[in-house]
């Protein structure tokens, strides 16, 4: 995989056989791009975007000091969402589709969905559950046991991924970050998008674009997506960051900040 963090360049043509077969496999797929800060003002503007239709949320990460379940491709996270309540996932990053096994693939709570973004992809399988916002924020604040927010299944999902000797109890709550989140439908464009903005407690800011689609209109959602933003003026060529990268690598180095 080309490196999220790279500027974008095209796929060969061997990158293009394995997305193709990822895409095979998987459930959806979710195309994105991150707009350099430069240009986020710029960018919201050109789409007529207003903050006060934005979602709040909270997001908390869980992972060692040392960030040791990164280290080893799993993402955990617990989330508060204005209106609507809270979730929690543990997510495995990279997978191979094919070779997960049959009862976790059977899973009603479980989905393998590939990323793009300009350059590069990945695909993750993520295993979701729905605590209330109320508990997550407890769980934050040391007030409650963090596996109340995790399911049975994705405790078992944890314990089979994460480095021996890391449970749930050894985990520490890095955040929260806040998200301003925010659905529109371009009627020219006919395609629904998701802006998002990830607020960084240093100061800096992600903004990404997005749209989910079934597997098989990767290709054509790309295109069209792309030549709506391009007659927009908004920047397709800036490097691409990940939102739980940078949040994973600033609370990594910033420990301070790693508790609410």
């Amino acid at each position: 995989m080309a490196s999220a963090t790279d500027a974008p360049v095209a796929l060969s043509d061997k990158e293009i056989v394995r997305l193709l077969g990822l895409l095979e496999s998987s459930d959806s797929v979710e195309l994105k791009l991150t707009v350099p800060e430069s240009h986020q003002r710029s960018t919201i503007g050109a789409l007529g975007l207003d903050p006060l239709d934005a979602q709040i949320r909270q997001v908390f990460f869980l992972d060692t000091p040392g960030l040791a379940l990164d280290a080893a491709g799993v993402v955990v996270r617990a989330r508060r969402i204005q209106g609507k309540g809270g979730d929690s996932i543990v997510k495995l990053r990279p997978v191979v589709p094919s070779e997960l096994p049959d009862e976790l693939r059977r899973s009603a709570a479980f989905r393998v969905e590939v990323d793009a973004l300009p350059g590069g992809f990945v695909c993750s399988g993520t295993m979701k559950a729905t605590p209330r916002a109320d508990e997550v924020l407890r769980a934050a604040k040391g007030d409650l046991p963090l596996r109340k927010l995790f399911t049975k299944e994705q405790r078992r999902l944890l314990a089979d991924h994460a480095p021996e000797g890391v449970g749930l109890d050894d985990l520490t709550v890095l955040g929260p970050i806040f998200v301003l989140k925010l659905r529109f439908l371009p009627p020219d464009l006919g395609r629904r998008l998701v802006a998002e903005m990830w607020l960084y407690p240093d100061g800096s800011r992600i903004l990404e674009l997005s749209t989910r689609c079934a597997t098989g209109e990767a290709f054509q959602a790309a295109a069209e997506v792309r030549a709506f933003l391009a007659e927009r003026g908004i920047d397709l060529s800036g490097e691409q960051e990940t939102k739980t990268r940078k949040a994973l690598e600033y609370f990594a180095r910033t420990p301070a900040e790693r508790e609410t």
